[in-house]
Protein backbone atom coordinates (compact mmCIF):
# COMPACT_ATOMS: atom_id res chain seq x y z
CA UNK A 1 0.00 0.00 0.00
CA UNK A 2 2.89 2.38 0.83
CA UNK A 3 4.15 2.07 -2.73
CA UNK A 4 0.91 3.65 -3.94
CA UNK A 5 1.13 6.68 -1.62
CA UNK A 6 1.50 9.81 -3.72
CA UNK A 7 0.20 8.14 -6.87
CA UNK A 8 -1.27 10.82 -9.13
CA UNK A 9 0.48 13.63 -7.19
CA UNK A 10 2.85 15.94 -9.12
CA UNK A 11 4.74 19.21 -8.45
CA UNK A 12 5.92 21.92 -10.83
CA UNK A 13 8.46 24.63 -9.92
CA UNK A 14 8.20 28.00 -11.68
CA UNK A 15 11.68 29.64 -11.64
CA UNK A 16 10.26 33.02 -12.70
CA UNK A 17 7.99 33.39 -9.66
CA UNK A 18 9.89 31.02 -7.37
CA UNK A 19 6.63 29.21 -6.62
CA UNK A 20 6.07 25.46 -6.28
CA UNK A 21 2.70 24.31 -7.58
CA UNK A 22 0.97 21.01 -6.89
CA UNK A 23 -1.54 19.04 -8.95
CA UNK A 24 -3.68 15.99 -8.24
CA UNK A 25 -4.79 13.48 -10.86
CA UNK A 26 -6.92 11.00 -8.93
CA UNK A 27 -6.23 7.30 -9.20
CA UNK A 28 -8.37 4.57 -7.75
CA UNK A 29 -5.38 2.65 -6.41
CA UNK A 30 -3.74 5.62 -4.55
CA UNK A 31 -3.21 5.40 -0.79
CA UNK A 32 -4.00 8.32 1.64
CA UNK A 33 -1.23 10.70 2.66
CA UNK A 34 -0.73 13.08 5.61
CA UNK A 35 1.31 16.25 6.17
CA UNK A 36 4.33 14.41 7.62
CA UNK A 37 4.55 12.21 4.54
CA UNK A 38 4.11 15.24 2.28
CA UNK A 39 6.91 17.20 3.94
CA UNK A 40 9.26 14.22 3.66
CA UNK A 41 8.28 13.92 0.02
CA UNK A 42 9.20 17.61 -0.50
CA UNK A 43 12.59 16.89 1.07
CA UNK A 44 13.13 13.92 -1.24
CA UNK A 45 12.36 16.19 -4.18
CA UNK A 46 14.82 18.85 -2.94
CA UNK A 47 12.26 21.39 -1.69
CA UNK A 48 12.82 20.99 2.10
CA UNK A 49 14.18 24.54 2.52
CA UNK A 50 11.26 26.18 0.69
CA UNK A 51 8.75 28.27 2.64
CA UNK A 52 5.54 26.25 2.72
CA UNK A 53 2.11 27.75 2.19
CA UNK A 54 -0.05 26.16 4.95
CA UNK A 55 -3.36 26.81 3.21
CA UNK A 56 -2.03 25.28 -0.01
CA UNK A 57 -0.78 22.21 1.86
CA UNK A 58 -4.17 21.67 3.51
CA UNK A 59 -6.03 22.00 0.22
CA UNK A 60 -3.63 19.62 -1.51
CA UNK A 61 -4.11 16.96 1.19
CA UNK A 62 -7.87 17.43 1.13
CA UNK A 63 -8.12 17.08 -2.64
CA UNK A 64 -5.76 14.13 -2.81
CA UNK A 65 -7.35 12.10 0.00
CA UNK A 66 -10.88 12.77 -1.27
CA UNK A 67 -9.92 11.88 -4.87
CA UNK A 68 -10.60 15.33 -6.29
CA UNK A 69 -8.53 16.71 -9.13
CA UNK A 70 -6.78 20.04 -8.76
CA UNK A 71 -3.95 21.87 -10.48
CA UNK A 72 -1.96 25.11 -10.08
CA UNK A 73 -2.21 24.96 -6.29
CA UNK A 74 0.63 27.00 -4.69
CA UNK A 75 2.10 24.90 -1.86
CA UNK A 76 5.57 26.43 -1.35
CA UNK A 77 7.89 29.18 -2.53
CA UNK A 78 11.60 29.78 -2.84
CA UNK A 79 12.39 32.94 -0.79
CA UNK A 80 15.63 34.82 -1.35
CA UNK A 81 17.69 36.06 1.63
CA UNK A 82 17.01 39.65 2.72
CA UNK A 83 18.90 42.16 4.79
CA UNK A 84 18.50 45.58 6.41
CA UNK A 85 21.12 48.09 7.52
CA UNK A 86 20.00 50.26 10.46
CA UNK A 87 21.65 53.36 11.91
CA UNK A 88 21.03 54.18 15.57
CA UNK A 89 19.30 57.49 16.46
CA UNK A 90 22.57 58.89 17.84
CA UNK A 91 24.32 57.77 14.63
CA UNK A 92 27.06 56.09 16.64
CA UNK A 93 26.28 52.56 15.48
CA UNK A 94 25.21 50.77 12.30
CA UNK A 95 23.81 47.26 12.50
CA UNK A 96 23.11 44.53 9.95
CA UNK A 97 20.28 42.01 10.08
CA UNK A 98 20.23 39.18 7.51
CA UNK A 99 17.22 36.93 7.05
CA UNK A 100 18.54 33.58 5.68
CA UNK A 101 17.09 32.28 2.37
CA UNK A 102 14.31 29.71 2.27
CA UNK A 103 15.12 27.85 -0.88
CA UNK A 104 16.12 31.07 -2.65
CA UNK A 105 19.34 32.95 -3.36
CA UNK A 106 21.74 33.96 -0.58
CA UNK A 107 22.52 37.59 0.17
CA UNK A 108 25.27 39.17 -1.95
CA UNK A 109 28.13 41.06 -0.34
CA UNK A 110 28.12 43.71 -3.06
CA UNK A 111 24.44 44.41 -2.37
CA UNK A 112 25.11 44.81 1.36
CA UNK A 113 28.07 47.14 0.72
CA UNK A 114 26.04 49.16 -1.77
CA UNK A 115 23.29 49.71 0.80
CA UNK A 116 25.85 50.68 3.45
CA UNK A 117 27.27 53.29 1.07
CA UNK A 118 23.79 54.49 0.13
CA UNK A 119 23.01 55.10 3.81
CA UNK A 120 26.19 57.16 4.13
CA UNK A 121 28.01 54.84 6.53
CA UNK A 122 31.73 55.42 6.12
CA UNK A 123 33.36 55.63 9.56
CA UNK A 124 34.25 52.72 11.82
CA UNK A 125 33.28 50.00 9.36
CA UNK A 126 33.99 46.45 10.55
CA UNK A 127 34.70 44.69 7.26
CA UNK A 128 35.50 41.29 8.75
CA UNK A 129 32.17 41.21 10.60
CA UNK A 130 30.32 42.11 7.38
CA UNK A 131 32.13 39.40 5.37
CA UNK A 132 31.50 36.76 8.04
CA UNK A 133 27.79 37.60 8.27
CA UNK A 134 27.40 37.44 4.48
CA UNK A 135 29.24 34.12 4.36
CA UNK A 136 26.93 32.69 7.06
CA UNK A 137 23.96 34.44 5.46
CA UNK A 138 22.69 35.21 8.92
CA UNK A 139 22.91 38.17 11.33
CA UNK A 140 20.76 39.63 14.08
CA UNK A 141 21.42 43.33 14.65
CA UNK A 142 25.13 42.74 14.19
CA UNK A 143 27.26 45.85 14.71
CA UNK A 144 29.03 46.57 11.43
CA UNK A 145 30.16 50.13 12.10
CA UNK A 146 30.80 52.00 15.32
CA UNK A 147 31.24 55.74 15.69
CA UNK A 148 33.24 57.52 18.33
CA UNK A 149 31.45 59.65 20.88
CA UNK A 150 32.88 62.97 21.85
CA UNK A 151 34.66 63.18 25.20
CA UNK A 152 33.72 66.35 27.01
CA UNK A 153 36.47 68.50 28.38
CA UNK A 154 37.45 68.49 32.04
CA UNK A 155 36.60 71.60 34.02
CA UNK A 156 39.44 73.69 35.29
CA UNK A 157 40.40 73.26 38.94
CA UNK A 158 42.42 74.92 41.63
CA UNK A 159 45.13 72.98 43.46
CA UNK A 160 46.38 74.08 46.84
CA UNK A 161 50.17 74.07 47.12
CA UNK A 162 50.10 74.56 50.89
CA UNK A 163 50.04 71.35 52.95
CA UNK A 164 47.83 71.42 56.03
CA UNK A 165 46.33 74.77 55.14
CA UNK A 166 43.21 75.93 56.88
CA UNK A 167 39.90 76.21 55.12
CA UNK A 168 36.74 78.14 55.78
CA UNK A 169 34.80 75.05 54.68
CA UNK A 170 33.32 72.82 57.44
CA UNK A 171 35.85 70.38 58.80
CA UNK A 172 33.36 67.75 59.95
CA UNK A 173 31.21 65.90 57.46
CA UNK A 174 27.44 66.01 57.78
CA UNK A 175 27.32 62.38 58.94
CA UNK A 176 29.55 63.25 61.91
CA UNK A 177 32.45 60.99 60.98
CA UNK A 178 35.61 62.70 62.14
CA UNK A 179 38.69 62.27 64.27
CA UNK A 180 39.41 64.62 67.12
CA UNK A 181 41.68 67.38 65.91
CA UNK A 182 44.97 67.93 67.71
CA UNK A 183 45.49 71.53 68.70
CA UNK A 184 48.39 73.06 66.81
CA UNK A 185 50.04 76.28 65.76
CA UNK A 186 48.70 78.35 62.87
CA UNK A 187 50.70 77.76 59.71
CA UNK A 188 52.21 80.89 58.19
CA UNK A 189 53.62 81.80 54.78
CA UNK A 190 55.82 84.61 53.56
CA UNK A 191 55.67 86.93 50.56
CA UNK A 192 56.55 85.05 47.38
CA UNK A 193 55.53 81.60 48.67
CA UNK A 194 53.52 79.45 46.26
CA UNK A 195 49.89 79.14 47.38
CA UNK A 196 47.71 77.72 44.62
CA UNK A 197 47.92 76.57 41.03
CA UNK A 198 45.11 76.90 38.50
CA UNK A 199 44.75 74.01 36.08
CA UNK A 200 43.14 75.06 32.83
CA UNK A 201 40.11 73.18 31.43
CA UNK A 202 40.61 70.77 28.57
CA UNK A 203 38.78 71.25 25.25
CA UNK A 204 37.67 67.62 25.05
CA UNK A 205 38.03 65.15 22.20
CA UNK A 206 35.98 65.37 19.01
CA UNK A 207 33.81 62.39 18.15
CA UNK A 208 32.59 61.03 14.82
CA UNK A 209 29.30 59.48 13.68
CA UNK A 210 29.25 56.41 11.45
CA UNK A 211 28.33 58.80 8.64
CA UNK A 212 31.61 60.64 9.17
CA UNK A 213 30.04 63.73 10.75
CA UNK A 214 31.97 65.39 13.56
CA UNK A 215 30.53 65.39 17.11
CA UNK A 216 31.77 68.42 18.94
CA UNK A 217 32.69 67.96 22.62
CA UNK A 218 31.55 70.23 25.40
CA UNK A 219 34.66 72.10 26.51
CA UNK A 220 35.48 72.25 30.20
CA UNK A 221 34.61 75.38 32.12
CA UNK A 222 37.19 77.80 33.36
CA UNK A 223 37.72 78.02 37.11
CA UNK A 224 39.12 81.50 37.55
CA UNK A 225 40.69 82.86 40.68
CA UNK A 226 38.16 84.90 42.63
CA UNK A 227 38.63 88.66 42.34
CA UNK A 228 39.93 90.80 45.20
CA UNK A 229 41.70 88.02 47.09
CA UNK A 230 43.48 89.63 50.02
CA UNK A 231 47.18 89.20 50.66
CA UNK A 232 47.95 87.38 47.40
CA UNK A 233 49.05 88.14 43.85
CA UNK A 234 49.34 86.41 40.48
CA UNK A 235 52.89 85.45 39.53
CA UNK A 236 54.31 87.86 36.94
CA UNK A 237 55.55 85.04 34.70
CA UNK A 238 52.71 82.58 35.29
CA UNK A 239 49.03 83.67 35.21
CA UNK A 240 48.00 80.34 36.73
CA UNK A 241 50.12 80.62 39.88
CA UNK A 242 48.92 82.37 43.03
CA UNK A 243 51.61 83.74 45.35
CA UNK A 244 51.57 85.19 48.84
CA UNK A 245 51.97 88.96 48.73
CA UNK A 246 52.40 89.33 52.49
CA UNK A 247 53.39 87.18 55.43
CA UNK A 248 50.51 85.63 57.31
CA UNK A 249 48.16 82.67 57.54
CA UNK A 250 46.99 81.00 54.29
CA UNK A 251 43.26 80.31 54.30
CA UNK A 252 41.45 78.59 51.42
CA UNK A 253 38.27 80.34 50.32
CA UNK A 254 35.94 79.85 47.39
CA UNK A 255 37.94 79.94 44.12
CA UNK A 256 41.19 80.89 45.73
CA UNK A 257 43.22 81.48 48.82
CA UNK A 258 43.84 84.52 50.96
CA UNK A 259 46.67 85.36 53.31
CA UNK A 260 45.49 86.80 56.57
CA UNK A 261 48.08 88.78 58.45
CA UNK A 262 48.92 87.29 61.85
CA UNK A 263 49.33 89.31 65.00
CA UNK A 264 51.39 87.57 67.63
CA UNK A 265 51.55 88.40 71.34
CA UNK A 266 52.87 86.78 74.49
CA UNK A 267 49.81 87.58 76.65
CA UNK A 268 46.74 89.78 76.34
CA UNK A 269 46.33 91.92 79.45
CA UNK A 270 46.05 95.53 80.55
CA UNK A 271 49.45 96.32 79.04
CA UNK A 272 48.39 95.26 75.53
CA UNK A 273 44.79 96.38 75.76
CA UNK A 274 41.96 94.79 73.79
CA UNK A 275 42.89 93.40 70.38
CA UNK A 276 40.90 94.00 67.20
CA UNK A 277 42.72 92.73 64.12
CA UNK A 278 41.89 92.13 60.45
CA UNK A 279 43.58 88.75 60.25
CA UNK A 280 44.57 86.00 62.68
CA UNK A 281 45.79 86.45 66.23
CA UNK A 282 48.30 84.19 67.98
CA UNK A 283 48.64 84.47 71.76
CA UNK A 284 51.49 82.36 73.09
CA UNK A 285 50.38 82.72 76.70
CA UNK A 286 47.11 83.62 78.42
CA UNK A 287 44.14 85.93 77.99
CA UNK A 288 43.69 87.78 81.25
CA UNK A 289 40.32 88.52 82.83
CA UNK A 290 38.26 91.30 81.30
CA UNK A 291 40.12 91.43 77.98
CA UNK A 292 38.68 91.12 74.48
CA UNK A 293 40.05 89.82 71.15
CA UNK A 294 38.21 90.30 67.88
CA UNK A 295 39.78 88.86 64.69
CA UNK A 296 38.49 88.30 61.15
CA UNK A 297 40.65 85.17 60.88
CA UNK A 298 41.55 82.59 63.56
CA UNK A 299 42.48 82.99 67.20
CA UNK A 300 45.06 80.58 68.64
CA UNK A 301 45.83 80.71 72.37
CA UNK A 302 48.75 78.75 73.76
CA UNK A 303 47.71 79.08 77.41
CA UNK A 304 44.30 79.63 78.97
CA UNK A 305 41.52 82.18 78.70
CA UNK A 306 40.25 83.81 81.88
CA UNK A 307 36.81 85.52 81.74
CA UNK A 308 37.09 87.40 78.45
CA UNK A 309 35.41 87.90 75.08
CA UNK A 310 36.78 86.15 72.00
CA UNK A 311 35.33 86.66 68.51
CA UNK A 312 36.79 85.11 65.34
CA UNK A 313 35.65 84.79 61.73
CA UNK A 314 37.50 81.46 61.54
CA UNK A 315 38.48 78.95 64.26
CA UNK A 316 39.34 79.50 67.91
CA UNK A 317 41.72 77.07 69.60
CA UNK A 318 42.84 77.18 73.25
CA UNK A 319 45.53 74.73 74.33
CA UNK A 320 44.61 75.27 77.95
CA UNK A 321 41.10 75.94 79.13
CA UNK A 322 38.53 78.71 79.27
CA UNK A 323 36.94 79.82 82.56
CA UNK A 324 34.04 82.18 83.23
CA UNK A 325 31.17 82.65 85.66
CA UNK A 326 28.22 82.99 83.26
CA UNK A 327 26.92 86.20 84.77
CA UNK A 328 27.38 85.33 88.44
CA UNK A 329 29.68 88.29 88.92
CA UNK A 330 30.15 91.50 87.00
CA UNK A 331 32.93 91.23 84.43
CA UNK A 332 33.25 87.50 85.00
CA UNK A 333 31.60 86.25 81.83
CA UNK A 334 33.61 84.38 79.21
CA UNK A 335 31.92 84.66 75.81
CA UNK A 336 33.40 82.89 72.78
CA UNK A 337 32.04 83.20 69.26
CA UNK A 338 33.61 81.82 66.04
CA UNK A 339 32.56 81.24 62.46
CA UNK A 340 34.45 77.93 62.31
CA UNK A 341 35.22 75.38 65.04
CA UNK A 342 36.19 75.83 68.67
CA UNK A 343 38.60 73.55 70.50
CA UNK A 344 40.03 73.59 74.02
CA UNK A 345 41.29 71.31 76.75
CA UNK A 346 38.45 72.24 79.12
CA UNK A 347 35.70 74.86 79.57
CA UNK A 348 33.97 75.93 82.75
CA UNK A 349 30.99 78.32 82.95
CA UNK A 350 31.71 79.58 79.43
CA UNK A 351 29.31 80.61 76.67
CA UNK A 352 30.40 79.28 73.26
CA UNK A 353 28.77 79.82 69.85
CA UNK A 354 30.49 77.98 66.96
CA UNK A 355 29.56 78.14 63.28
CA UNK A 356 30.86 74.60 62.82
CA UNK A 357 31.68 72.25 65.72
CA UNK A 358 33.00 72.30 69.28
CA UNK A 359 35.74 69.96 70.56
CA UNK A 360 36.67 69.77 74.25
CA UNK A 361 39.15 67.18 75.44
CA UNK A 362 38.62 67.04 79.20
CA UNK A 363 35.64 68.73 80.85
CA UNK A 364 32.69 70.91 79.83
CA UNK A 365 31.23 72.14 83.13
CA UNK A 366 28.16 74.35 83.55
CA UNK A 367 28.69 75.88 80.11
CA UNK A 368 26.31 77.07 77.41
CA UNK A 369 27.58 75.60 74.12
CA UNK A 370 25.95 76.02 70.71
CA UNK A 371 27.38 74.40 67.54
CA UNK A 372 26.02 74.30 63.98
CA UNK A 373 27.16 70.69 63.55
CA UNK A 374 28.62 68.66 66.43
CA UNK A 375 29.76 68.92 70.04
CA UNK A 376 32.34 66.32 71.06
CA UNK A 377 33.80 66.13 74.56
CA UNK A 378 36.59 63.67 75.28
CA UNK A 379 39.57 62.34 73.43
CA UNK A 380 42.68 61.60 75.42
CA UNK A 381 41.27 62.89 78.70
CA UNK A 382 38.15 62.35 80.81
CA UNK A 383 35.50 63.70 78.45
CA UNK A 384 32.79 64.81 80.91
CA UNK A 385 29.77 67.02 80.25
CA UNK A 386 28.43 68.19 83.59
CA UNK A 387 25.57 70.67 83.85
CA UNK A 388 24.89 73.54 81.49
CA UNK A 389 23.07 73.75 78.17
CA UNK A 390 24.50 72.05 75.08
CA UNK A 391 22.95 72.57 71.65
CA UNK A 392 24.07 71.04 68.30
CA UNK A 393 22.34 70.31 65.03
CA UNK A 394 23.66 66.80 64.39
CA UNK A 395 25.21 65.23 67.48
CA UNK A 396 26.46 65.65 71.02
CA UNK A 397 28.89 63.05 72.33
CA UNK A 398 31.01 62.60 75.44
CA UNK A 399 32.43 59.80 77.53
CA UNK A 400 30.30 60.75 80.53
CA UNK A 401 27.19 62.98 80.55
CA UNK A 402 25.78 64.26 83.85
CA UNK A 403 26.96 63.27 87.31
CA UNK A 404 26.09 61.12 90.31
CA UNK A 405 24.71 64.25 92.02
CA UNK A 406 22.02 64.47 89.28
CA UNK A 407 23.26 67.81 88.03
CA UNK A 408 20.74 69.36 85.62
CA UNK A 409 22.19 69.03 82.12
CA UNK A 410 20.09 70.04 79.12
CA UNK A 411 21.08 68.87 75.64
CA UNK A 412 19.27 69.94 72.46
CA UNK A 413 19.87 68.40 69.03
CA UNK A 414 18.27 68.95 65.61
CA UNK A 415 17.91 71.92 63.31
CA UNK A 416 16.74 75.31 64.40
CA UNK A 417 13.14 75.93 63.18
CA UNK A 418 14.44 78.94 61.25
CA UNK A 419 16.22 76.53 58.88
CA UNK A 420 12.89 75.65 57.23
CA UNK A 421 12.15 79.34 56.69
CA UNK A 422 15.59 79.84 55.15
CA UNK A 423 15.02 76.89 52.80
CA UNK A 424 11.72 78.38 51.62
CA UNK A 425 13.34 81.78 51.04
CA UNK A 426 16.17 80.19 49.03
CA UNK A 427 13.67 78.29 46.86
CA UNK A 428 11.80 81.53 46.15
CA UNK A 429 15.03 83.28 45.17
CA UNK A 430 15.92 80.40 42.84
CA UNK A 431 12.48 80.50 41.16
CA UNK A 432 12.90 84.23 40.57
CA UNK A 433 16.37 83.72 39.05
CA UNK A 434 15.07 80.92 36.81
CA UNK A 435 12.28 83.15 35.51
CA UNK A 436 14.77 85.95 34.77
CA UNK A 437 17.10 83.52 32.99
CA UNK A 438 14.18 82.25 30.89
CA UNK A 439 13.32 85.82 29.87
CA UNK A 440 16.95 86.48 28.92
CA UNK A 441 17.07 83.27 26.85
CA UNK A 442 13.93 84.35 24.96
CA UNK A 443 15.48 87.70 24.12
CA UNK A 444 18.68 85.98 22.95
CA UNK A 445 16.67 83.57 20.80
CA UNK A 446 14.87 86.53 19.20
CA UNK A 447 18.22 88.18 18.45
CA UNK A 448 19.49 84.97 16.86
CA UNK A 449 16.42 84.60 14.62
CA UNK A 450 16.38 88.28 13.71
CA UNK A 451 19.96 89.33 12.99
CA UNK A 452 20.48 93.06 12.82
CA UNK A 453 17.36 93.95 14.82
CA UNK A 454 19.13 93.93 18.19
CA UNK A 455 22.19 96.03 18.89
CA UNK A 456 25.40 94.04 19.62
CA UNK A 457 25.85 95.71 23.02
CA UNK A 458 22.33 94.60 24.00
CA UNK A 459 23.13 91.01 23.00
CA UNK A 460 26.34 91.16 25.03
CA UNK A 461 24.41 92.51 28.00
CA UNK A 462 21.78 89.76 27.76
CA UNK A 463 24.51 87.11 27.54
CA UNK A 464 26.06 88.53 30.71
CA UNK A 465 22.67 88.47 32.45
CA UNK A 466 22.08 84.88 31.33
CA UNK A 467 25.44 83.74 32.72
CA UNK A 468 24.84 85.65 35.94
CA UNK A 469 21.42 84.06 36.53
CA UNK A 470 22.76 80.63 35.55
CA UNK A 471 25.57 80.85 38.12
CA UNK A 472 23.17 82.16 40.77
CA UNK A 473 20.80 79.23 40.15
CA UNK A 474 23.63 76.71 40.48
CA UNK A 475 24.70 78.23 43.79
CA UNK A 476 21.15 78.45 45.15
CA UNK A 477 20.41 74.84 44.19
CA UNK A 478 23.57 73.71 45.97
CA UNK A 479 22.52 75.68 49.06
CA UNK A 480 19.00 74.19 48.88
CA UNK A 481 20.46 70.70 48.68
CA UNK A 482 22.73 71.43 51.64
CA UNK A 483 19.83 72.72 53.76
CA UNK A 484 17.56 69.83 52.75
CA UNK A 485 20.26 67.33 53.63
CA UNK A 486 20.80 69.05 56.97
CA UNK A 487 17.08 68.89 57.76
CA UNK A 488 16.98 65.23 56.74
CA UNK A 489 20.06 64.37 58.79
CA UNK A 490 18.70 66.23 61.80
CA UNK A 491 16.09 63.49 62.14
CA UNK A 492 19.05 61.22 62.87
CA UNK A 493 20.49 63.66 65.42
CA UNK A 494 21.57 61.88 68.58
CA UNK A 495 23.32 62.10 71.93
CA UNK A 496 26.02 59.56 72.80
CA UNK A 497 27.46 58.75 76.21
CA UNK A 498 30.33 56.37 75.53
CA UNK A 499 30.69 55.28 79.16
CA UNK A 500 27.90 56.64 81.41
CA UNK A 501 24.85 58.90 81.45
CA UNK A 502 23.13 59.94 84.67
CA UNK A 503 19.74 61.04 85.90
CA UNK A 504 19.34 64.78 85.63
CA UNK A 505 20.16 64.80 81.91
CA UNK A 506 17.37 65.96 79.59
CA UNK A 507 17.60 65.46 75.81
CA UNK A 508 15.40 67.58 73.52
CA UNK A 509 14.77 67.20 69.77
CA UNK A 510 12.18 69.66 68.48
CA UNK A 511 9.05 69.21 70.60
CA UNK A 512 10.20 65.84 71.91
CA UNK A 513 12.02 65.45 75.22
CA UNK A 514 13.60 62.56 77.11
CA UNK A 515 14.62 62.64 80.78
CA UNK A 516 17.22 60.10 81.80
CA UNK A 517 16.30 57.96 84.77
CA UNK A 518 18.86 56.34 87.02
CA UNK A 519 22.46 55.59 86.09
CA UNK A 520 23.10 54.03 82.68
CA UNK A 521 26.14 52.57 80.97
CA UNK A 522 27.16 53.31 77.36
CA UNK A 523 24.01 54.82 75.83
CA UNK A 524 22.63 56.60 72.80
CA UNK A 525 19.52 58.77 72.81
CA UNK A 526 17.87 59.20 69.43
CA UNK A 527 14.61 59.20 67.52
CA UNK A 528 12.81 55.87 67.13
CA UNK A 529 9.19 55.54 66.00
CA UNK A 530 8.79 59.31 66.42
CA UNK A 531 9.90 59.13 70.06
CA UNK A 532 13.19 59.84 71.80
CA UNK A 533 14.48 56.66 73.38
CA UNK A 534 17.60 55.56 75.21
CA UNK A 535 19.37 52.46 73.89
CA UNK A 536 22.66 50.68 74.65
CA UNK A 537 25.55 52.19 72.70
CA UNK A 538 28.07 50.09 70.82
CA UNK A 539 30.89 52.05 69.21
CA UNK A 540 31.28 49.68 66.26
CA UNK A 541 27.59 49.99 65.33
CA UNK A 542 27.53 53.76 65.11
Amino acid sequence: MDDLRGAGLNFVFDPASGALYGEVKPRNDSAPIDEAWLRQHFADLGYATFRFVPSGILQLLSHYNSGMAVSGLKVAAAIDASFVVTISPDQLEATLTIQPPEGGAPVRKDAVLADIVAKGVQFGLQHEAIADAVARCSADRLTIARGMNAVDGVNGRLESLIPNHRSRAPKVDVAGHTDYRDLGEIRTVHAGDYLMRRHRPTPGTQGMTVRGEAILPKPGKETPFAPNLKGVEIAADDPDLLLAAVSGQPVEVKNGMIVEPTYSLVDVDMTTGNIEFDGSVIVKGDIKAGMRIKATGDIAIGGMAEPSILEAGGDISIKGGAIGTLGKSEGGDCHIRCGGSFSASYVQQVKIDAGDSVFVDDMAMQSHITAANHVKVGHRKRGHITGGHIQATLSVSAKVIGSTSRTTTRIEVGVDPSTHKILLAVAQRRNLAENKMLEASKRLAFATKNPGKVRPEMIEQENAHYEQFSQEIVELRAFEEQLSKRIELSLDAHVVAEQQIFEGVEVVLGKRAYRVRGENGPSIVGLKADRLTLSPYRRESH
